[in-house]
């Protein structure tokens, strides 16, 4: 990419961004935040999330018993 298109792309983007309104701009965030995978499951995938739930489901038979 030469650097004139990457200029001209960043302030396409700059441009886009500053046309929107405050909350516009609020409400994009939180569903960008809504849609993020947990960070454990990214670095070691679902294995640890398994065990969790797991370590959770038998910690609450224990206390019902």
């Amino acid at each position: 990419m030469s650097t004139n298109a990457y200029i001209k792309y960043l302030t396409q983007q700059l441009v886009q961004y500053f046309n929107l309104t405050k909350t516009e701009r609020k409400e994009n965030r939180q569903q960008r935040k809504g849609e993020r995978t947990s960070s454990v499951s990214t670095w070691f995938g679902i294995i640890p999330f398994a065990l969790s739930m797991f370590f959770k489901k038998m910690k609450k038979g224990k206390q019902m018993s």
